[in-house]
């Protein structure tokens, strides 16, 4: 017999089949939800909106279903469009562990060992480039090739785990980062910077070009800025000309072939440089790494010890 919880189920189906969702596919999918439960049962009352209360209401309804199973209907925003974005994720246990069931435990270890490079990577970047990627198979000690775990990053970006840019570097997608954000702040809660904005995890946006200054912001959360408060920064308050004077004194200081990532609100065009340049450089160094490595031989990483604490930690500016 059709009732009007079968909305909240076949709503509940077409997420799961998506993973993630933005807030106006989630609307149109709420209303063909509900006009094919009205189709089967016109006498239902039952009804789609595009109100923001009666879609709040609507989400409340499904995580009160889903709380039994330790499940959340949850939103992140988008950090480069700002576009809301939400999927299931799970409330409790290992979040990498219980992010997929079709994933083997060897493969679950890969993406748990490239998670943590692309945390720890220097300079703030929080992405990996795709031999760095590939070499994490020789720290795993399994019987994994190369070849596997390429098999297995390409389905880990089919299925928005993780984001593949041009260049070939990879980072956490807002997937990711929506249903991994506990795990995340329990595991490396120094690497974990907030938006100043927000409040939520950032690992891509800008940051004030003050040495000592510690503000983060996304790109959106910065765009939504008064044009006032955009020429200084919303923590230490310096204005644009003033920081870019302490930043090219910090700069003269600074080896020339160390690579930066950090971006910077007085210019868009700088930023782009900035990150291009250092990204480069990363992956150059990188190659040479890989040469040096023809025969396979383990090369240092950047890890943890079994007590959580790392063995080797990347200096930051």
């Amino acid at each position: 017999m059709v009732t009007s919880g079968d909305v909240q189920r076949l709503f509940l189906q077409a997420v799961f089949s998506r993973g993630i969702l933005s807030y106006s596919h989630a609307l149109v999918l709420w209303k063909s939800c509900v006009d094919a439960v009205k189709a089967a049962h016109p006498a239902l009352d039952v009804r789609a909106s595009d109100r923001r209360d009666e879609w709040d209401r609507f989400v409340n309804k499904i995580n009160n279903a889903l709380n039994p199973l330790d499940l959340e209907f949850r939103h992140v925003l988008d950090e480069e469009t700002g576009r809301e974005m939400y999927a299931v994720v799970n409330t409790r246990g290992d979040e990498i562990a219980q992010m997929a069931t079709d994933y083997s435990p060897t493969e679950i270890a890969y993406f748990r060992a490239v998670v943590e490079q692309i945390m720890l990577a220097p300079n703030e970047c929080y992405s990996l480039s795709s031999l760095a990627a590939l070499r994490e198979v020789n720290a795993l000690k399994t019987s994994m090739t190369k070849s596997q775990a390429e098999s297995v990053l390409s389905s880990l970006v089919a299925r928005g785990w993780l984001l593949k840019s041009k260049r070939g570097r990879y980072s956490l997608s807002t997937r990711a980062l929506l249903e991994l954000s506990p795990y995340l702040k329990s595991n490396y809660p120094d690497e974990c910077l907030e938006c100043t904005i927000c409040m939520e995890i950032v690992t891509r946006g800008v940051s004030c070009s003050t040495p000592a200054c510690q503000t983060r912001m996304h790109q959106h959360c910065f765009r939504k800025l008064p044009a006032k408060q955009a020429r200084s920064c919303p923590t230490c308050q310096k204005s644009t000309a003033e920081a870019s004077d302490e930043e090219d004194e910090e700069d003269s200081k600074v080896d020339e072939h160390e690579p930066s990532q950090s971006q910077h609100f007085q210019s868009q065009r700088r930023r782009r440089q900035t990150r291009s340049s250092a990204a480069m450089e990363v992956d150059e160094k990188e190659e040479e790494e890989e040469e040096e490595d023809e025969e396979d031989e383990e090369l240092p990483r950047t890890s943890r010890t079994t007590k959580g604490r790392r063995e080797t930690r990347p200096q930051r500016r």
